[in-house]
Parts: C-alpha cells; sequence; structure tokens
C-alpha cells in the first residue's frame, strides 16, 4: 500500500509528493524538525513535540505555519489513512522554496514555510532487543555547532557518528567536549552511580530531549535522587548503570562505554525499571 504523506496542505501518495530542488532545508540544511511516537495507535508526549517545535521555529525565526489544533489534527489524520499501530510520525518544517539559492533569508511574507509529514510503521516497537540486552557506544569529539538545543536537520555529523559507532561494531557513540559526555548521537545519555541518576543539565549543549523532560517528572515522583551535572568517559566506565533516553527508543540500558562494562555489562534494574515506568505512564497520557 502506498504512504500517504502531508505536503502544504494536502494528503498525497509518497510518490506524488514533491519539494523545490530549491527549497532551503534541502540547499541550506534550513529546517526544523521532530519525531513522535506512536505506541497502539497514540500519540506519546505530543504536547511537548509540539512545544519544542515552537521553540525550534522561534529560535531560526521560521514563522509557525500551524494554527491551534492543527498539528494535532494532521497527525490523527496521518495516524487512520496509514492504519499506523506503532512507530513515529516524522515532521519537518524548512524556510520554504525562494525560487533560487541565496544565503540571505527570505522575506517571509512571500515564501512560506514548506511542511511535511509522514508515517513510519514500527510493529512492536516496544519489543526491543536493545532494551532487551543494552547497547555498546564509543565515545568520539563533538564537532558539531554550538546551538545544540535546536532541533534542526543539520544532522551531517550525528550521522557520521552512527557509521563510526557502526564500523567499531557497537550501537551507537557520544559526543564529548572539553573532557564531559554532552549527548548521544539521537539520544541523552545517563550514568547511575550509588542510586543517583547522573545527567547533564540543560544548556545549548544538548537537545531539550522530550522523553528526558517527561522521564524526568515521573522520576520525581519515585524515591530516585537526580543530579544534573556533567560527567565523563571514565565516569561512565566506572558507574553502576548507565542509559539512554529519545522518543524512538523511550528509556535503553548502556552496558558499554569505549570497550569498558558498565556495572555488570548488563541492563541495570534502575534502567529497567525506569524503562517500565515511562512506557506506563507515557501510555497513560498518550492522545
Amino acid at each position: 500500500m502506498t504512504r500517504i504523506v502531508y505536503l502544504n496542505g494536502e494528503y498525497l501518495p509518497e510518490d506524488k509528493a514533491k519539494v523545490s530542488i530549491f527549497d532551503r532545508g534541502f540547499v541550506m540544511g534550513d529546517a526544523v524538525y521532530e519525531v513522535t511516537a506512536v505506541v497502539g495507535r497514540k500519540l506519546l508526549d505530543f504536547a511537548g513535540h509540539e512545544a519544542r517545535l515552537t521553540r525550534s521555529l522561534g529560535e531560526i525565526g521560521i514563522e509557525n505555519p500551524f494554527a491551534e489544533g492543527e498539528l494535532l489534527a494532521i497527525h490523527r489524520e496521518l495516524l487512520a489513512r496509514n492504519d499506523i499501530e506503532d512507530g513515529g510520525i516524522y515532521l519537518q518544517v524548512s524556510r520554504g522554496n525562494p525560487g533560487d539559492r541565496d544565503f540571505v533569508f527570505p522575506d517571509p511574507a512571500v515564501v512560506k514555510p514548506t511542511v511535511v509529514l509522514y508515517t513510519q510503521s514500527k510493529p512492536g516497537v516496544l519489543q526491543s532487543e536493545s532494551a532487551l540486552h543494552g547497547v555498546r557506544v564509543i565515545s568520539v569529539p563533538e564537532l558539531r555547532w554550538h546551538r545544540r538545543d535546536i532541533k534542526t536537520v543539520q544532522l551531517l555529523y550525528p550521522s557520521m557518528a552512527k557509521m563510526m559507532a557502526k564500523k567499531a561494531h557497537v550501537d551507537d557513540a557520544w559526543f564529548v567536549e572539553d573532557g564531559f559526555v554532552t549527548e548521544g548521537s539521537s539520544n541523552n545519555v545517563y550514568i547511575v552511580k550509588d542510586g543517583v541518576i547522573i545527567t547533564r543539565p540543560l544548556s545549548t549543549d544538548i537537545l531539550h530531549g522530550i522523553t528526558r523532560a517527561a522521564l524526568l517528572r515521573y522520576v520525581a515522583e519515585t524515591q530516585i535522587a537526580v543530579e544534573e551535572r556533567p560527567f565523563t568517559i571514565a565516569e561512565a566506565q566506572a558507574a553502576d548503570e548507565s542509559f539512554l533516553t529519545s522518543a524512538s527508543s523511550f528509556v535503553t540500558p548502556v552496558v558499554e562505554v569505549d570497550g569498558v562494562a558498565v556495572g555488570t555489562g548488563k541492563p541495570g534494574p534502575i534502567a529497567q525499571r525506569l524503562r517500565e515506568i515511562y512506557i506506563e505512564e507515557a501510555l497513560k497520557a498518550g492522545i
């Protein structure tokens, strides 16, 4: 069955949806994006993703193209048209098609944003081998720009980091800057030491993860302490546990960092419990 996608107000078969070669998302990477998880036909953390989209658009000066309630309606329509049970919805907003290439931003009164949404079906997304066995990571130098808090489509270096990890026969890569871990190639990261969760505080150094925010809200209702501070690779290797969070992987244990086993080398009890808590609470709040 041909997937139905959304493009600039229209629902189209994916092979009929076309974007100009002059679109600034294509020629300049001048665009932002979001990915909302879908489990059991429910959108998880939708309000958080919508709020972050609004923030990202504002930070780079793109007018928000959605009226109140419109974005949720589009998501629900795509779920229905594509009969999605589990998976996600990808959303991208670029500065649009000015008709030619130029470094200077086009006049927003003349050039409107390009809006694209499409579904990705991933049946059984909760039954993850990575969650069951944990993932292994390597560290790589942090070479991205310094506004990592904006969720732009400028993903070349994260993609390169993923390929470095693949070449090293592991699952992912963590970025390291000035001796401290910033985040993973597509996730926020954490260690656990003596029962305390340690994770880098929010700033322009890392993406303000929606799953991260939700999980920390849920953790606040437990007896588990959280310390927001940077940590080193050596600290991660000496930790009792480690894990990562993202919209697509929820909470996933990390069992090895740069060839050194973390804790027992198997998913730890806190990471496993946090995954259970997150999924349970996110599904309760899902829409």
